[in-house]
């Protein structure tokens, strides 16, 4: 797996790395070898906060958090990552390698999702698109009352999603068709 790292306010140790890089290597087996790690690294004021994100066959898989040390908040996002793959593992099977997660789940304790067990969807809406800005999109998001929105990027012509952040700032996915 390939390693990216990202420091931002902060510098990185070597030692740093060959630990996120110790950890991530757990993960080798489940992923193929064109796998991408990304590892952000951001320092403010007492706390640290790690992002660790994997890009695998079009799966992305995410951990984020702060700590006071970044080499904690690093065992919490491989802990979380863990947790992901063992959760989600029958659904994975499909995408992962055959059988890769099995080493992982013996020893976790984590209940795993059924390969039966199906995604509910409770609620279905269609709501009327039109080309709009993206600081039109957040006005109409807030008014609703929604955490994200879907709209027709009047720039680009594409379908977009702006959405709130935990941090209380605004997020935009756009289509992308990388591999």
């Amino acid at each position: 797996m390939k390693v990216t790292y990202t420091a931002r306010k902060v510098n990185l140790r070597d030692n740093f790395k060959q630990r996120v890089e110790k950890k991530l290597s757990k993960f080798d087996k489940i992923f193929s070898p064109d796998a991408q790690a990304f590892v952000v690294v951001t320092v403010n004021k007492n706390d640290q906060t790690v992002e660790i994100t994997i890009k695998d066959n079009s799966m992305v898989y995410r951990a984020e958090k702060t700590q006071i040390e970044m080499n904690d908040a690093v065992d919490k996002c491989i802990d979380v990552l863990g947790r992901q793959l063992r959760k989600n593992k029958a659904r994975l099977d499909k995408r992962l390698r055959t059988g890769s997660i099995d080493d992982l789940i013996a020893a976790s304790d984590v209940e795993i999702a059924e390969p039966d067990e199906e995604f509910k969807v409770v609620r279905t809406k269609q709501i009327p698109i039109k080309p709009i800005t993206i600081e039109e999109a957040i006005l109409q998001m807030n008014l609703v009352s929604h955490k994200f929105f879907m709209f027709i990027n009047s720039d680009t012509n594409e379908v977009n999603v702006v959405y709130r952040r935990d941090d209380g700032a605004y997020g935009l996915l756009e289509p992308s068709f990388d591999d």
